[in-house]
Parts: C-alpha cells; structure tokens; sequence
C-alpha cells in the first residue's frame, strides 16, 4: 500500500528485495528512490542502515537530485561484512514548507509577522525535540530570539532566519511529520576481495615444463615447480593466483593439440575434461603431484600475498568415476549414448556436461562436498567454469550453502552469454562475473560500457576485465602491437576495481590459430606450453614491468579500488577515451588512446564538478606513468604516442 508520502522506484533492489543487492564493506553504497507527495509542501527523506548486528546507523540524508525530478539519492557505507537491510524514509518538513514561503513573501511584504511567527514556532519545536548540543541549542534559541524581535529591520531578522549554521542545526535535526518507511531491502556486504584484485592465471603443468632436447618428449611442471612462479606473480603486484583444472584428464576422447581428435599418447589433452581412472573432482592429476605438495603451493602463495582460486568446472570426461558410479548424472541420447558437450559448430567429445534434471539432490550434495573439500585445502576463491548451462537455482541453492558457514569464500562467474543470465548469476550470488569486456575496443562502446557496469548493472554484477583468457585472443591483440597490449592492460586495470591476466600477456603472445579465430595456436588448453620468462626479461621483450607499475597504481589509489566512480568525460577525437575516478581526495584521470597504430592529437574536455572542483578551476596534472606534469583545467590540449605511452594515468595533484 502507498504510504502517505509515496516512496517508489528504490535502487538498488535485487528480484523485488528477494535477492540482496551487491554491497563491499567499506565502499559507498548508492541509495536512490523517487520521493514526492501532493500539492506544495516540502518533504525530506533519509536512508537508515541496519548491520549485520542488527543496530540501526544513523540516518543518512538524500539531496534531491539536481536534473531528476523527485528523485533523492545518498550514499552509505557498510562498515563491515554481512546481511545488511536499508530502509527509506520519507516525511513532511514543515521547515523546509516555512523555508519556502518566508522567502516568497517576506520580501513581498506578504504575512510578514505571520511568517516570523510560524518560524520562530517551528524552532521551539525542534529545541522542545532535544537531541541538541550545548551550540546548537545556542544557534537555535539566538535564531528564535532574532525573529521575536520587532525592532530589529526586517532583512536583519531574514538574515537570522537564512544563517548557514542556523540551515546546518536544522538539517542534522528535522521535523518529521507524516513518516513514511519504505523497505527493508537486503543488501550483503562482502569482504574487500570480492571488489578489488587483481588476478594472474597459469597452468601449473606449464610453469617449470622441460623438454628433453634428445627426444624431444616435454614434462610436466609440477606443483613445486609452479611454485617457483608464484615469486614473479607477486613481485608484478597480483593478489589472485588462479588455476585451471587441476584434476586427472580423461584419457577417452582426448583432444590433440589445436583441439585436433587424433592425440599421440604423449599429448597432455584438456584439463578441462575432468576425470580419469585417477579419480575426479576431488582428486589431483598425477604428473602435477599430491595433495601434500597442493597445500605447500597454496602456503607458498600466501607468504607472498596471494590468494588461490581454482577452476569449478562441473563437467565429466567420459571416463570420469562419475560416469559408472552416477550415469544418471549425464544426458542418455536415442542410440544409448551419453550426449557430449556442443556448441555448435564446436564438438567437445571429450567432456559429458552434467544434466540436473536426473537427479538434483544427489548433485548437489555431490558439488557442495567437492567444493568444502578444496575449500579444506585453503582454496577461498572458485573460478567457475560455464555457470550459464546449469540451472540458476542450482547456484542460489550452492553459494547460500557456502556463505552460511564460510561467507568469506568468494565465486566468480565466467558467462560469457546474454546479459539477463549474466545479471541473474549475479543476482543469485556470484561475487564478481566475466563481462563483455574483451569484445569492447571502440571509444564509444567502452565508454557506455564504463557506465554500465558501474552505473546500471553494478547491483547485480561486479565485473572482473580479463584482457585475455585461454580461450579468448581479440583480434586487437592479433594486430594490435605491443601497444595493444598496454593500452588494453591500462583500461582494465584502471577500468574495473577487479582485472586479470592470462599468462603469456606479458610476453605479448598474439598468434592465432587461424585468420578470423579468437583461439590462440598452440592454445595452452591441449598442451603444455613452453615459455622462456628469463631471456624475454633480459632483452625487454616483456610488458611485465608495465603491468607491475599499473598494479601499484590500484594499491596507491583508493579510487581505483572502487566500482561505482566513473565518469566519463568529452574529447574531440573517436579514438581518444577519457575518464575519471575519484574517493575522497583521491582523483585519478585516464585518457587513452585507443589506436594502437597511430599519434592522436585532442581536445579534452574535463567535468570539473565531477573531479571535485569548481568550473575555472585549475590543477596539476601528474602523469602516473612518465612522471610529466602539466596544468589542467577543463579544457586540455592532449597527444598520445602508441610508440611511446598511448594512456595518460593522471593524479591531481593540486587545485588552483
């Protein structure tokens, strides 16, 4: 039912509040509602929080939006993880209706006592209120006082009434008349992990690979080998370590390399089909070690700061135990057969996908057991492979399971699919989600895109900009130059509070399989893959000093470790984005230029307000990456060299 002062269109509401809405502790949460009532009179409206603790915060004041009509906005700040609720309330202000009048018709010589009257009246009752300090109540009774009294000219008594502190008291200490409450709404505040990292991904069986140069035969890296790895990961800045499949391989319908189907008996096959006669989900490949050097991995890399993830991919190689144990488990065709994985024209013979219709309890108890066991091994981040082709209630069901007794674990989605599963998988509970990022290039789909996930979709989805995965080589990388390289890294980093990097990005690895693929030859998905990290640092022919600048920049700047910051500012050229984050006193300006392959030279055309200053403002702008600065006001004068930097990461460093 409609309240006396209507409360509607509340954001961020998830499913009609069944769902929570995306909240991080300690980053500001945007409230927003369209408030309004009949007739004339003012009204006021607040957000109050309620923690996990079940102590309500004090009430945070909405501003009435400048450009919106009846729409309020504020914003709050989970302070620490949790369920949390939000409610909206609405009310009559009398002072603000006086407020309005007085100034209409004291000047028109209008009611003049009337008006002096009913204010002074108004100011009784917020001291009769209580609640004041000792120098509030002083502006207060000074205020009345000045309003009573007759002999004073009237500007002089309108002077009192308008005083900023005397606006101040009454703003911190309105009168609420006809209240209207609108929620509670959920929202769950997560740890800072599920807002802000950044995310390096290899294949342990890569990382301290050999080959024999007699025979030519490549061994397995290991776990300890991989290890070894993990120092670099670090010293560029990474907080996330993330690994695909580390599961025996099914040995039936094996994949060659370049996804051939005539593997020779040395080929490794995909790590992606799962399951062997050593064993499933729950088991570790052999040629990769045990589960004792497992745990001596996962220590290493929390010594150096890094979190594990590991892949959930919830599909079956057709050898898989699951097969023989739990055939039901599988989707059985007209010929008998067990249905293997297809996107058409795409086969995956090698992989059974799961069908959740069968039997759905026992699946579940299935998952939720494989993922408490690695969680037992120190793994607290999950990168789950195809979320999109299980059923949603299926994830709602898991990820409520894991956050009731483990809330700190954190799910990321990799759909790349339509954007209500997208949004839904989020909605569900998965803490970040793959995005359309490594398909957006052009200036004006990034910039959109820039405000989409951090404007529009921000409730649902946190994003994490991958620049590449094993799976997904852009063509603007295949052409692009080692300057693709920087400028995609650079847009990620400073894009998103949460990006990653499939290795070899640093070694600029851009050779597709074919003309028009997005697959990369040799995809390290069928083979181990051979890197030589050493000779490429020793002749420069590496990016990871770049990327390693890029990730103490997010460290350094608080406002890159946020979401809901953006703006996107005006420039004269297609191929130069700008835009801005800003937390506090902390503001960061990235202009790019997006043509790899030529200088462009433009007009940048800076909000001012929405940097925090005011128009006419002048700064200096300090150059993050080359250390040159300059003095910016709102229009700037810019020229980007692919050859030498193609993005300007500016601090403001000081306004004029």
């Amino acid at each position: 039912m409609v309240g006396r002062i209507p409360i509607m269109d509340v954001h961020p509401v998830v499913d009609l509040g069944r769902q929570p809405a995306k909240a991080t502790a300690g980053e500001p949460l945007p409230v927003r509602a369209s408030v309004f009532r009949e007739g004339h009179d003012k009204l006021g409206a607040e957000v109050v929080l309620t923690g996990p603790d079940g102590a309500r915060r004090a009430p945070v004041r909405m501003i009435k939006h400048a450009h919106v009509p009846d729409r309020y906005d504020a914003l709050v700040t989970p302070d620490q993880p949790g369920d949390w609720t939000f409610e909206i309330h609405g009310w009559s202000d009398p002072i603000g209706t006086w407020q309005h009048n007085a100034g209409v018709k004291i000047p028109a010589g209008v009611d003049v006592e009337l008006m002096f009257t009913e204010g002074r009246l108004l100011i009784n009752r917020v001291i009769a209120a209580g609640g004041l300090s000792t120098a509030e109540r002083h502006v207060l009774t000074g205020a009345a006082e000045a309003a009573a009294d007759e002999s004073r000219p009237v500007q002089a008594r309108v002077a009192a009434l308008q005083a900023p502190e005397l606006d101040a008291v009454l703003l911190a200490h309105p009168l609420r008349e006809q209240v209207t409450v609108e929620g509670p709404y959920p929202a769950y505040a997560d740890r800072t992990r599920a807002l802000f990292g950044s995310w390096y991904e290899f294949f342990p069986r890569s990382e301290g690979a050999t080959r024999d140069e007699t025979t030519g035969k490549v061994a397995s890296g290991t776990f300890a080998t991989a290890a070894k790895r993990l120092d670099a990961v670090a010293e560029m800045g990474f907080d996330v370590i993330y690994l695909p499949p580390i599961h025996p391989i099914g040995e039936v319908n094996r994949k060659g390399p370049n996804n051939t189907l005539t593997p020779g008996p040395d080929d490794t096959g995909s790590p992606w089909a799962i399951g062997s006669k050593d064993g499933g989900h729950d088991a570790i490949h052999p040629d990769l070690g045990t589960f004792e050097d497992f745990d001596a991995f996962v220590a290493r890399a929390g010594e150096l700061g890094l979190e594990v993830a590991l892949d959930l991919a919830l599909q079956a190689a057709p050898d898989h135990p699951w097969v023989t144990t739990n055939p039901e488990w599988f989707t059985t065709r007209a010929d008998g057969t067990i249905a293997y994985a297809e996107n058409p024209p795409k086969k995956y013979q090698d992989i059974y996908p799961v069908n959740f219709d069968n039997d759905p309890t026992g699946i579940c108890r299935e998952v939720l057991r494989i993922v408490r066991h690695w969680m037992a091994h120190g793994v607290r981040i999950f990168r789950v492979d195809n979320p999109h082709t299980k059923p949603l209630a299926f994830w709602e069901w898991l990820l409520k399971e894991v956050r009731r007794t483990d809330p700190d674990v954190i799910f990321l989605s990799e759909a790349f699919t339509r954007p209500a599963m997208m949004h839904g998988l989020g909605a569900v509970g998965f803490h970040q989600s793959y995005t359309y990022f490594t398909w957006r290039t052009a200036k004006g789909e990034l910039g959109d895109y820039l405000l989409e996930v951090s404007h529009e979709s921000d409730h649902t989805m946190r994003p994490n900009f991958f620049v590449n995965t094993p799976d997904i080589l852009h063509a603007y990388l295949q052409y692009g130059g080692p300057a693709a390289f920087k400028i995609r890294a650079a847009v990620a980093a400073t894009g998103s509070p949460s990006w990653g990097v499939y290795a070899g990005y640093e070694l600029y690895e851009h050779v597709a399989v074919k003309p028009g693929s997005e697959e990369y030859l040799d995809s390290e998905k069928y083979q181990i893959r051979l890197r030589d990290w050493d000779s490429a640092a020793a002749e420069g022919r590496t990016l990871a000093p770049y990327i390693t600048r890029l990730n103490r920049l997010r460290r350094a700047h608080p406002a890159l470790q946020l979401l809901r910051n953006v703006t996107v500012h005006a420039t004269d050229d297609d191929a130069v984005l700008a835009y801005s984050k800003i937390a506090g006193d902390d503001v960061v300006i990235v202009v790019a230029n997006l043509d790899p392959h030529g200088t462009r030279e433009t007009m940048l055309h800076l909000d001012l307000p929405a940097l925090g200053l005011d128009w006419g403002d002048s700064f200096i702008a300090h150059d993050e990456i080359t250390g040159e600065e300059w003095s910016w006001g709102a229009h700037n004068y810019v020229r980007l060299d692919p050859g030498y930097e193609p993005v300007h990461i500016i601090s403001v460093r000081s306004a004029r």
